[in-house]
């Protein structure tokens, strides 16, 4: 995993400009794809910070972001996730 090397993320939401700060990415050799979590720094009603996450060919960059559509994707991001949390809390 490695910070990606702008830790912002510019995309156009509803016809606005939007800036998100850059999580994590995660280039994956068996997709092809790198994965990347976001998140615009606002919260859910259950006070849980929003997280956004997608794909993009490291070919063209994250300038077109695809949708994370597979239960497998699904269960690599849950996974990604899952090991920054114990990475958090084992100070690592």
């Amino acid at each position: 995993m490695e910070l990606f090397e702008e830790e912002k993320l510019v995309l156009e939401v509803d016809g606005e400009e939007k800036e998100f700060d850059v999580l994590f990415t995660y280039p994956c050799e068996e997709t092809g794809k790198v994965y990347i979590g976001y998140t615009d720094n606002t919260f859910t009603e259950d006070g849980r910070k929003k997280l956004f996450y997608s794909a993009y060919d490291p070919v063209v960059g994250p300038t077109v972001l695809e949708k994370v559509k597979t239960k497998e994707e699904v269960q690599l991001i849950k996974d990604i996730l899952r090991e920054i949390d114990r990475s958090v809390k084992n100070g690592l």
